[in-house]
């Protein structure tokens, strides 16, 4: 048997069971040997060369090649301050298996972040608040926190009246979800907000407000962020601002009040309509009155009207079907002077939606399903509605369980706000999780050029099209460790030693999406592979590199035995010390591997 789940309890074993530590693997001999000339050990100089022609660190400097010297002398052996400044076989493996000392990605902000948000794929979250799934789990400012430190940079929040419609509450509307005070998420976020990144965060609101309480939502947001608040300089917008102007500012985005002006008559005639016709129906809500089979007719009701994000007549920000008595002509001058990115929902067909103005930016919400639609429809004029506008896209209503959609079909058609559940744990999370990887973690991760440009006859990038091979990356898996760290409390069978293997793969356009994996390793709490695996790229700029390890067992489905997720364009290459995830996202204390990452470039 192999391990169990994350909270399972079980016997506590050491790094036993008659089988030794691995060393090191032999492209690591041999690199040792062929930079140690001949001799017992690595020099600091011959470390420096060995970090510019191996790793590829051209910048790196006789003094930080000293430092990581006396670093690994100093865990290793404590005599930091020893006068034999060189690297063993053993320390220079020691060090190469470090993950804060030869880290796989650059740990600081080196895109340009002075282009306008447009420009930006933005680290966006769904319903932000809450703490589980979208009928019933309670909402709180923790999970917001939580995001923000990740590097979260897009709150949702729903504003709904509380009973006596004299107080603004933040809930999932028409559900059982418990609700949280406005105030207490918006002194949440005050207080963390740049506690991962210095740029921007950016709060939505999905407004179901009356105008006596828009003008209380502009007054808690201007006396609780203050000067942090930026403000529009002007009701239309030609050209959103850059992340750079924005540092440590907050920025609002919602509809603007006069944008909830309804005739009652048109809103009489559209219910009608809804009633009158199951053809307006998406797919979604058949499923949805499937798996509510068991709830009485005035609970289906409520349910169905809680996951509004599936409307197709939807008025409020997130594209929720917001109920009637709340809306209200014409909010308060104050809480429209807030919304610094504008929102709304242009009458007509979709392409007319995707439209371009040339004098005004805006924003635009599509359901996932509704996405799904205009990318099979208009690929190309989503993708250039995306270079001067901000689109967000959102989870499909039957997701209740929060769970998420693969992010990266919104980003390879140029989609900014990818906005996943952030408590939806799983394959498509981990893929939020390693995009945003990007660029020091800042949350902010510029498009490639390609999605920008514009080619002859305003011809603009079609993910649809067949492309040429752009660049080759070759990975190998040496070995692993820590497991017998990190998972000791897990059950495992006294006469079966863990038998482990890695899957690698690639996320990103459909025609470089792939999975491969090693062979099983069995009997060592320290395994090694050695194989190594090739990748051809057509579009590197987004690809993904998937890693997940997992024990084999024979007579129950594989165990789970880490994560992680890699954006392609940021390996830094040679070898590497590659830490892993569990399901949350959250790293573990002692689990990593030793890759090797080498591009090779193709002549087109």
């Amino acid at each position: 048997m192999g391990y169990m789940g994350n909270y399972s309890m079980g016997i506590c074993l050491p790094k036993k069971l008659g089988v030794a530590e691995a060393g090191p693997p032999v492209d690591v001999k041999e690199v040792f040997m062929e930079f140690a000339e001949g001799g017992a050990c690595i020099t600091v100089e011959q470390l420096r060369r060995f970090l510019v022609e191996v790793q590829g660190d051209a910048a790196v400097s006789m003094e930080d090649a000293e430092r990581i010297v006396e670093e690994v002398l100093h865990r290793r052996h404590n005599n930091g301050e020893s006068t034999n400044q060189a690297l063993s076989l053993e320390d220079f493996h020691f060090y190469l298996f470090s993950v804060d000392l030869n880290p796989f990605l650059h740990n600081q902000v080196h895109q340009d972040m002075t282009a306008p948000l447009s420009y930006y794929f933005i680290y966006t979250g769904h319903n932000s608040y809450l703490t589980g799934n979208q009928i019933s789990s309670d909402c709180s400012d923790i999970p917001i926190i939580k995001a923000l430190k990740r590097g979260l940079r897009v709150v949702e929040l729903d504003l709904w009246p509380n009973s006596t419609k004299e107080d603004v509450l933040v809930l999932h509307g028409w559900t059982l979800t418990t609700p949280v005070e406005l105030i207490k998420c918006l002194r949440s976020i005050k207080e963390h907000a740049f506690s991962a990144s210095p740029y921007p965060v950016i709060i939505t609101f999905e407004d179901h407000l009356t105008p006596d309480l828009q003008a209380k939502v502009a007054q808690m947001v201007t006396q609780t962020f203050g000067n942090m608040l930026f403000y529009p300089e002007s009701d239309c917008l030609k050209e959103f601002p850059s992340p750079e102007e924005l540092k440590y500012r907050i920025v609002i985005s919602t509809k603007p009040p006069k944008e909830y002006l309804e005739d009652k008559s048109s809103s009489s005639r559209r219910r009608r309509r809804r009633s009158n016709s199951h053809k307006e129906k998406d797919s979604d809500d058949d499923i949805w009155w499937r798996m509510s089979v068991d709830l009485t007719n005035d609970d289906r009701k409520v349910l169905l009207l809680s996951d509004c994000d599936a409307s197709e007549h939807s008025q409020c920000d997130g594209d929720n079907e917001a109920s009637d008595g709340l809306l209200r002509p014409l909010g308060t001058p104050a809480y429209k002077n807030l919304i610094s990115i504008p929102a709304g929902k242009p009458k007509g067909k979709l392409r007319e939606k995707l439209k371009v103005e040339m004098d005004k930016v805006r924003r635009l919400s599509l359901s996932e399903q509704k996405f799904e639609k205009a990318t099979a429809c208009h690929g190309t004029e989503v993708v250039r509605f995306t270079q001067k506008n901000i689109l967000r896209i959102y989870p499909r209503g039957t997701r209740v369980d929060s769970s998420n959609y693969n992010p990266l079909i919104g980003w390879m058609h140029g989609a900014q706000m990818v906005a996943l559940n952030m408590q939806g744990y799983g394959r498509s999370l981990w893929l939020m999780h390693g995009m945003f990887r990007s660029n020091g973690g800042c949350g902010y991760v510029k498009k490639p050029d390609f999605l920008m440009d514009m080619g002859p006859n305003d011809r603009v990038f079609d993910p649809k099209a067949k492309l040429p091979v752009k660049k080759i990356l070759k990975v190998k898996v040496y070995m692993g460790d820590g497991w017998d760290l990190d998972f000791k409390r897990r059950h495992l069978n006294l006469w079966s030693p863990p038998e482990f293997y890695t899957r690698v793969g690639i996320a990103g356009v459909p025609a470089d999406k792939t999975m491969k994996k090693t062979k099983k390793r069995k009997g060592n709490w320290t395994p090694v592979w050695d194989e190594e695996f090739t990748f051809q790229l057509t579009v590197p700029e987004i690809a993904l590199l998937r890693v997940e390890v997992h024990e084999y067992n024979m007579s129950e489905k594989d165990y789970f035995a880490g994560q992680t997720c890699l954006p392609v364009s940021e390996l830094r290459p040679g070898i590497r010390a590659v830490p892993l995830f569990n399901r949350k996202g959250e790293k573990f204390t002692s689990l990593r591997l030793l890759m090797r990452f080498e591009f090779v470039h193709v002549d087109i």
